[in-house]
């Protein structure tokens, strides 16, 4: 398996030149998080991770983490020794709030700080992903007694985080959940039932794991409406603070996982767990969204880093391994990087990358212009464009996930397939990506059925409009960037003509419009990563730096001539309603429906 190399210019090129982070850096409660201090800082945390944690990528995959015999669940060697380092050194801390002992920073540089912990190591990564969802679940919802008692040692890492949703009957469909929590007399409630799919639901990394979990309250509503929220700790807290007797919730077992290893995914068992209440009864489903839609946007970046790791060693693979002779090579043998498939592979997962990093930070400027903008009207729409792009960002994130770490091992050719050489690896853990945090499927109704109406399509169409502005900067930018301008205004169209017939259609037709919600939903990644592409390559002409300028430009034509008619191919499909897909039965799927012959 090839180093991980930090691809820190990408990213101060992107914050500075692409999603306008230097405006942001300006807005109260950022100003001590400038361009120069995040660039140096992300200088520091890529070492780190270089250093530290992708070493450990290939071991925790190979030894996994193991469920001991006293039920403790031991990581896989060396996950320990770096979580420590990491929490000493306060990387978690970064994008959390100063008042609990956080850095204050804009959650845009935890994004990145995210991307360089996944790129090294995806299942250590989970642990600090999963804390920083249920801090936030608190930030918003915990009373004051609440925060002061978790949220400081959950910012600085000490203590982990978990979200309890999924059971052996309720998966996507969380209003099927049956836990009980049962109020006691001193105000905190019995929590009985069984979770499974914990992300780091044990492990010994932390002292202190803090459950996010959902459970219903006697005489709760049935589905959704009756869910409340619950923080149960793995061992109680003493009046003075220090950890008290182990909570009555253990580990049954552990998953055997298709990837991630090293992630201990726990079923665990709650038999009378002391839990306290989060916020209101029956508002559990709006604290668990809180959590889920910072863990989306956080899903989409896994698909971004294991992509990029991935094809950091299929280059390398390619620069290494000489077979045949490439057309006016002058021989004896020449490297796959001069083959043109070999090429065409390298480039659409490069173009696809850069695509996917702009966009990811796009969205978390919204999310930080949502909190933090002075001006309420500007909050209101960046919260609006943050819904659009979240579902966008999780799902086009992370099906390129799959489809580049399989590119990225097809280049690597048999080697690639050898669990040795660790492209494997790359391919089994995103596969989980796609599927966990709402399945890509559920992102896709989620954009059709809850994000499409916002204003009455308004909200939607206006992002449209903003988007198609790039055809102007385009037009000024030069003739080379003709092609570009003339395949973006072909493809926005196309793109405005689906989602017009998604609006026109939802009211009367709802199946249609769900029918036809991945292939519209894959419509909006194309061209949004090209309208990113688009505007980093008018951007790195301003910069002067002629290499850097030559590089966004070829990738944003590459983009656009070779792998963004995709979008306009997925009309028929986004528009075709839902009759054949419900026109053939079970049966009928089982076979050809020809009869035989008797």
């Amino acid at each position: 398996m090839s180093q991980y190399q930090p691809p820190i210019a990408d990213f101060a090129f992107a914050l500075e030149h692409v999603v306008g982070y230097p405006d942001l850096a300006k807005m109260p409660g950022f100003e001590h998080a400038d361009l120069d201090t995040v660039i140096e800082l992300l200088e520091q945390c890529g070492d780190f991770v270089a250093k530290v944690v992708a070493p450990t990528n290939r071991a925790g995959d190979v030894e996994g983490s193991r469920l001991l015999p006293d039920g403790t669940v031991a990581t896989p060697a060396g996950f320990k020794e770096a979580y420590r380092q990491y929490v000493d050194a306060g990387w978690g801390s970064v994008p959390l709030p100063e008042e609990f002992g956080g850095g204050g920073f804009p959650r845009t540089v935890g994004l990145v700080i995210q991307e360089l912990m996944t790129s090294a190591n995806m299942a250590f990564s989970l642990g600090p992903l999963l804390t920083q969802g249920a801090i936030e679940a608190l930030l918003h919802y915990g009373d004051a007694e609440l925060k002061q008692r978790y949220l400081p040692k959950m910012v600085t890492g000490e203590w982990s985080g978990t979200m309890n949703l999924t059971e052996p009957q309720a998966g996507s469909d969380v209003g099927a959940l049956t836990t009980r929590a049962v109020p006691k007399e001193d105000g905190s409630f019995a929590i009985t039932g069984q979770k499974i799919f914990i992300t780091y639901g044990d492990h010994d990394m932390a002292e202190q794991i803090v459950h996010l979990v959902l459970a219903r309250t006697p005489g709760a509503h049935e589905g959704t409406r009756g869910i409340s929220c619950f923080i149960v700790p793995k061992f109680l807290i003493n009046d003075d603070g220090s950890l008290g007797k182990r909570n009555a919730v253990a580990t049954v077992s552990l998953e055997h996982k298709m990837g991630i290893h090293g992630s201990p995914t726990c079923v665990l068992s709650y038999e009378g767990a002391t839990g306290y209440l989060i916020g209101e009864e029956n508002k559990g489903m709006r604290i668990m969204f809180v959590m889920m839609n910072s863990a989306r946007l956080g899903v989409g970046v896994q698909g971004l880093a294991v992509a990029e790791r991935a094809y950091q060693q299929s280059l390398a693979y390619s620069q290494e391994r000489r077979q045949g002779l490439a057309i006016g090579a002058p021989g004896p043998d020449s490297a796959i990087i001069e083959f043109p498939d070999v090429r065409r592979m390298l480039m659409t997962q490069k173009a696809y990358l850069s695509a996917m990093r702009y966009l990811m930070l796009l969205d978390a400027t919204y999310v930080d212009r949502s909190t933090n903008d002075p001006d309420p009207a500007a909050r209101a729409r960046a919260e609006e464009i943050v819904g659009i792009l979240t579902p966008i960002c999780k799902s086009f994130g992370t099906d390129l996930g799959n489809e580049l770490t399989s590119l990225a091992l097809q280049i690597q050719g048999g080697m690639g397939f050898i669990e040795e050489t660790g492209a494997a690896q790359h391919v089994r853990d995103v596969r989980i990506a796609a599927i966990y945090e709402g399945t890509n499927g559920i992102q896709a109704a989620d954009l059709v059925g809850r994000k499409l109406g916002v204003r009455g399509g308004a909200s939607i169409l206006e992002l449209l409009a903003t988007m198609r502005e790039v055809e102007a900067d385009l037009a000024g930018a030069g003739v080379e960037f003709d092609s570009i301008r003339q395949e973006l205004s072909q493809q926005f169209s196309v793109l405005e003509e689906a989602t017009l017939w998604m609006l026109r259609t939802g009211a009367g037709d709802p199946n249609a419009v769900l029918s036809g919600s991945t292939p519209f939903l894959r419509m909006w990644g194309l061209c949004t990563g090209a309208w990113m592409l688009a505007r980093a390559a008018v951007a790195a002409q301003a910069t002067g730096d002629a290499e850097l300028a030559k590089t966004q430009l070829v990738l944003a034509r590459f983009y656009t001539q070779q792998l963004l008619p995709q979008s306009a191919s997925l009309l028929g499909a986004a528009t075709a309603g839902s009759a054949d897909l419900f026109a053939l039965d079970g049966d009928q799927l089982a076979g050809s429906g020809r009869k035989v012959r008797t």
